[in-house]
């Protein structure tokens, strides 16, 4: 089996993953058309990351691929991949509907915040808590930020703010406890309770993403905010380039799924890798505003209230990491 165990090949791991994260969006937005909608992306999307899954197991697990697996370790990988997809179905509508610096800002703030409450109640905290409490009051200040921004965004494009907004909150739901659910799949080595490997356990997470897609995705398909679509859509809409770069989005997220579950051998600073963990939503706001210029044409005054997300979001990561 293939794990880092130096300490900053591993820091490097663990920022791959927070770029990979925040930067799936970009494809996207890059096959965004009319007639192209969420639903039908999400189909190439799921492709790519579960063919990514099958790719870290095989090149990275040494050939054990079923060894030491017991239904409990992959019921709590597989429910860990239930959780995500419900969330991640949302946080595309979301990206779709108000782009990646109001869909990525909410849903992984939301997520990040929760998932701080849910641990703190649950398993306990020995750091500052001025400084967390601090901190976690300025990311949910960003997000707040976040959907005033969007909302004078929208004011002038005479449309409602608020199926974004809600859609992003939503995700931030399922983001804030899938990944300890893979975790706890894992053997003790790696963190968990299980018997897994990282690597199986990544496998069995999207294996539950992909077959939870068949049924979930045919739901937003109908229902869908951005109108209906049907997979008669899917094959005469869509060309090898779009779907292709579906599959790319999928491979990028995933991509940095495997390489921080690879950082596993390693003892990383828990401050250091909590912190590189939830960069995400700055890199793709990163994107979002100065790439794809999402506010661009927004009333004046707009941008004040963008970079204080900005500010709010970078001091509660600073604050947060040094709580630990």
């Amino acid at each position: 089996m293939i794990l880092v165990t130096n300490i900053t090949l591993a820091i490097f791991c663990c920022i791959y993953c927070c770029i990979c994260w925040g930067s799936w969006g970009n494809t996207q937005k890059l096959v965004q058309k009319k007639d192209w909608k969420s639903s039908l992306f999400y189909w190439d999307y799921i492709a790519g990351f579960f063919l990514t899954s099958v790719i870290g197991l095989l090149a990275f697990n040494g050939g054990h691929f079923f060894e030491n697996i017991t239904w409990s370790s992959v019921g709590w990988a597989m429910l860990g991949g239930l959780v995500w997809n419900i969330a991640n179905i949302f946080l595309t509508a979301a990206n779709g509907i108000a782009g990646m610096s109001v869909a990525f800002p909410i849903g992984g703030g939301f997520g990040w915040v929760g998932g701080i409450i849910f641990n703190y109640f649950v398993a306990g905290f020995t750091g500052n808590e001025t400084l967390l409490w601090c901190g976690v009051a300025l990311a949910v200040a960003a997000m707040l930020l976040c959907a005033l921004s969007y909302k004078k965004l929208t004011s002038t494009q005479q449309k409602s703010p608020l199926a974004g907004i809600v859609f992003a909150f939503i995700s931030g739901f399922g983001f804030a406890f899938f990944y300890g659910l893979v975790v706890k799949a894992t053997a003790a080595d790696f963190g968990g309770t299980g018997t897994l490997s990282p690597y199986q356990a990544v496998f069995f997470f999207a294996l539950a993403v992909l077959i939870s897609t068949f049924f979930l995705n045919p739901i937003v398909m109908r229902t869908s905010v951005e109108g209906k679509a049907t997979m008669k859509d899917y094959f005469k809409n869509g060309d090898t380039r779009t779907h292709l770069i579906g599959m790319l989005g999928g491979f990028i997220w995933m991509s940095g799924m495997v390489i921080s579950f690879m950082s596993a051998g390693a003892q990383v600073n828990k401050a250091v890798s909590y912190a590189l963990s939830n960069a995400s939503p700055l890199i793709a706001m990163i994107w979002g505003v100065f790439i794809w210029k999402e506010f661009k044409g927004a009333p004046k005054g707009t941008n004040k209230y963008v970079a204080a997300m900005f500010l709010s979001f970078l001091l509660a990561l600073v604050l947060i990491t040094m709580s630990n």
